[in-house]
């Protein structure tokens, strides 16, 4: 067991030594800021305990889990009024609490009514207490074990197909998600400013992300190099536009439920750090491409000057750069459709509500990453082609000649 990442073997291509040192010497200063903000900007415990003891819940509320025993049509706060929302009651057994094992009735309306809920499904009720007794409201459904489930499939295909490379990238998911619910998450809820907060735990994840998904080389510091490059244009970006399209960082009621619980909260800030973090993935996706196809090309032609490698990336580089934009705005558009579907009820002119917060914050953050996305590839594709050596000069064989062979005029 001499390795222990098993990556696969590139072609083996010789690096200029200038060029090594200095993409070298750029991203370890870059690990050091990304470390130094870390330590500076890390929350502290007391202070994250303390700006999340909020009373959320009325007092005296708790939550109780239940199984339903019985779906009846009907609600007992319907009976002699005329109503269209559809509703249902839970007969259910609580299996937590002071009255264990109690059947209770609660009520189903509305969406809840018509999420398919049925009998031996396990629901979470909120206990009110009242002074004729407590009551019991639906609060959410169990679905955990379908989460898990779906995981579990999705960590079975990741490994059937990649294998040891995706054994790789789930660690360096898995160090993603503990950045961004160990770190950058109470770091902002503590009052941190959030562009730094976003810019540190960031560069962390790429850190980690690419070095144990595609082992420690000169090639995956080229594609770390062009991401951590990509993200500054896509801060640089957003910042600006944030400003100049004068946004507050409140589109919709959860902006407004989050500032009555941690009331120093910047939004601005907060919508400066979604964006940041939601161009990770796809400026990954495209710099390791890049990086890789300047490889392999020198590898395939060692005589192939540093332009013509260039240019042949970037032709590379224009195909994969039209498909990730087509991702980028699907990905918007999936998430968004409720939103989109809402266009069609209103007065206004289409073009003029893009103007809205809840839309133009959505545009801001999907241009910047786009932007920064596609400047990503010649940036990636040009440090990728200045590491590699320069061309080298064809090695022509000596010619045998021939004594019989007709002596040239």
């Amino acid at each position: 067991m001499g390795h222990g990442h098993h990556h696969p073997a590139h072609a083996a291509v010789e690096v200029g030594t200038r060029a090594r040192n200095a993409l070298i010497a750029f991203v370890a200063m870059l690990g050091l800021l990304s470390v130094a903000g870390l330590i500076w900007l890390w929350p502290d415990s007391g202070a994250l305990s303390e700006a999340i003891d909020v009373q959320y819940d009325a007092p005296g509320v708790v939550y109780e889990d239940a199984t339903i025993q019985e779906i009846v049509d009907g609600c007992a706060s319907q009976q002699g009024t005329i109503s269209d929302l559809p509703c249902q009651t839970a007969i259910s057994e609580l299996r937590t609490g002071e009255e264990i094992g109690l059947l209770v009735e609660v009520e189903l309306q509305g969406p809840q009514a018509q999420a398919g809920l049925r009998s031996g499904d396990s629901i979470e009720v909120a206990r009110i207490p009242t002074q004729d007794g407590p009551i019991f409201s639906y609060s959410g459904t169990n679905r955990l074990p379908t989460l898990f489930v779906l995981a579990g499939l999705f960590v079975i295909c990741v490994l059937a197909v990649a294998r040891w490379r995706g054994f790789f990238a789930l660690i360096g998911l898995a160090f993603a998600g503990f950045v961004l619910l160990g770190f950058m998450l109470p770091a902002l809820i503590t009052g941190k400013p959030g562009m730094a907060v976003a810019l540190a735990g960031s560069t962390a994840i790429m850190f980690v992300v690419l070095y144990v998904a595609h082992g420690v080389s000169i090639r995956t510091s080229t594609a770390l190099a062009g991401t951590l490059l990509g993200l500054g244009v896509t801060t640089g970006l957003g910042s600006l536009a944030v400003g100049a399209a004068r946004l507050s960082g409140f589109a919709d009621e959860q902006e407004f439920d989050l500032a009555q619980l941690v009331p120093g909260l910047d939004f601005q800030e907060l919508l400066m750090s979604a964006i940041i973090i939601g161009g990770l993935g796809v400026l990954n996706d495209v710099t390791i491409t890049q990086s890789s196809a300047v490889w392999e090309l020198r590898a395939a032609a060692p005589e192939m000057s540093r332009r013509a490698i260039f240019s042949s990336g970037m032709r590379i580089g224009r195909d994969h750069i039209a498909s990730t934009i087509y991702t980028i705005v699907f990905a918007y558009a999936g998430g968004a459709l409720t939103v989109l579907l809402l266009l069609y009820f209103t007065n206004r002119e289409i073009l003029d509500l893009f103007g809205v917060e809840l839309f133009a914050s959505e545009g801001v953050r999907t241009f910047a990453s786009a932007i920064g996305l596609v400047l990503s590839v010649p940036i990636t594709t040009g440090i990728a082609a200045l590491t590699v050596a320069p061309a080298r000069t064809p090695q022509v064989a000596p010619r045998h000649v021939d004594p019989f062979d007709p002596l040239p005029s």
